[in-house]
């Protein structure tokens, strides 16, 4: 191959290329503007404040701190720690992270100039025709050695590289959204599963008091009917309470081995490496600040990601629409080359090429068979796509708020009446003790009474779990955090036993 000179381009040629670099940077792209939604002035559940409306603007990025701290809970505090450290799904989050950046690197890369060394011979054979000789002329195989520098730079023409480079960009934001999103539901299940627990372990407490009383009762009433004072109907029916009672805390068990093993799961551990021991439950009331629903949600990182995936969509309509335009790539290569290899890098060796060896500089399609039109409305249809879910999320996020506001405030009242409830019911099976001692009533009447007491204290161990786990989610409906100081838990003692 013979070497390729540079030859001065025309006056035109000039021109047209300073006027396709002038383009560059110029973007097609739509401009993008955040979505309005509908945001209340309040939350509807919440008490009414005298705070000013503004709109939402997503802020995933400030610090949440330690917001499960609020409940004073040293066994919690070691268990979300423990969970953060060894979760695989948040580890899968990370590394889904770690490719959206990955990404974000490659398409910044395609925007800078790639340049390369290459060194190696090349066998051929001119035909005559290209040597200007007759078609039976004899031509000699030559061997062509170089060793050269090749730069290759896409000019940016109509933003297509740039908006490439702007969606990923959103598209790593969008991925560190979603993995705050993921710790933070992490946690809230941490927490869940923990209180859950402590549950079962209230509740379990409450049937080992009423395994005992039985287990006296059943003595007692053994003793009376040796003595012929009573018959064997009020022993038949102790010994059946006593068993109900046995069965149903061997059901709390169950119940709680299962709890145990999902947390166990939660901290990324084998539930045969996990225990936690038992510790009932303790009612607690915690005000949890609603504010404003654009001050609060704007939060929530699951609504940050779907507002940055809306944004690259944008930015991938104008790469859409860039494929309508030309393309100008500039090439070059800078080296040495020679029919001998003791030749290569002599002065004389030396060599350029400036465009492209195949194909042209600019370049722009004709006809594809619609493949750019169908190219720009994929992805006009996937940010209609997106826009949508944004909004059934922000909606979502009122939704969530505003049912925990209301069962947190429900929950309250609910303990209220609770209370007087088992009260009244301790006192009923004292006077059905007293009026059976004394002959009275049957102790039929006491069995009832007894019953009462524990389905009261059960109902109200129930509402302690719920409070717990209703205010675990507001706090993540939320967005897992506050902007003012974090309120104190008010711990009122452990649930009430029988």
């Amino acid at each position: 191959m013979q070497n390729q000179l540079l030859f001065p381009l025309p006056r035109r040629a000039i021109g047209l290329l300073a006027s396709l670099l002038l383009l560059a940077g110029c973007s097609v792209a739509p401009t993008y503007q955040k979505p309005s939604v509908a945001t209340p002035a309040a939350f509807k559940e919440a008490p009414a404040t005298d705070a000013a409306w503004k709109p939402a603007e997503p802020a995933d990025q400030l610090p949440r701190g330690d917001w499960w701290s609020v409940f004073h809970d040293p066994q919690l505090d070691r268990l979300e720690r423990d969970a953060v450290e060894a979760n695989p799904n948040l580890v899968a989050a990370a590394a889904r992270l770690g490719q959206a950046r990955a990404l974000e690197q490659s398409a910044h890369a395609a925007r800078l100039p790639q340049v390369g060394v290459g060194f190696g011979p090349t066998r051929q054979r001119p035909s005559p025709a290209s040597q200007g000789l007759a078609a039976d002329a004899d031509t000699r195989s030559t061997t062509l050695w170089r060793g050269q520098a090749t730069v290759a730079y896409e000019v940016d023409l109509f933003g297509r590289l740039s908006g490439t480079e702007d969606a990923a960009r959103l598209d790593t934001e969008r991925n560190e959204a979603l993995f705050g999103a993921t710790l933070l539901a992490l946690q809230a299940d941490v927490a869940q599963a923990y209180f859950l627990i402590r549950e079962l372990d209230a509740a379990q407490a409450l049937y080992v008091d009423t395994v005992k009383l039985r287990s006296d009762t059943l003595r007692l009433l053994q003793r009376r009917f040796d003595e012929g004072d009573i018959d064997e109907l009020d022993l038949a029916r102790a010994r059946s309470e006593l068993a109900a009672a046995r069965s149903e805390s061997l059901g709390l068990a169950r119940q709680r081995a299962v709890a145990e093993h999902a947390l166990a799961i939660l901290l990324g551990k084998p539930p045969a490496e996990f225990s936690l021991p038992a510790q009932p439950l303790a009612r607690m009331a915690i005000p949890v600040p609603a504010g404003l629903p654009s001050a609060l949600l704007e939060r929530r990182p699951d609504i940050a990601a779907a507002e940055r995936a809306m944004a690259a969509a944008n930015a991938r309509i104008g790469v859409a629409q860039a494929a309508w335009f030309p393309r100008l790539a500039l090439t070059g290569a800078l080296g040495y080359e020679a029919g001998g290899l003791g030749d290569l890098f002599k002065y004389a060796s030396r060599s350029f090429v400036l465009g492209p060896l195949v194909g042209t500089a600019l370049s722009l399609p004709v006809f594809d068979g619609g493949a750019r039109q169908a190219g720009l409305d994929q992805a006009r249809a996937a940010y209609a796509e997106d826009s949508a879910r944004y909004r059934q999320t922000v909606l979502q996020a009122f939704r969530e708020v505003e049912d925990n506001l209301a069962g947190l405030r429900l929950l309250g009242e609910q303990h209220g009446e609770q209370d007087q409830a088992v009260a009244a019911a301790e006192r009923a099976a004292r006077l059905a003790r007293l009026q059976y001692r004394e002959g009275a009533v049957s102790y039929l009447n006491v069995l009832d009474a007894e019953r009462s007491v524990l389905q009261q204290q059960r109902t109200a161990v129930s509402l302690d779990g719920e409070r717990a786990r209703a205010t675990v989610n507001l706090i993540r409906a939320l967005g897992g955090g506050w902007t003012a100081a974090a309120p104190q838990a008010a711990i009122n003692g452990p649930a009430r036993g029988g």
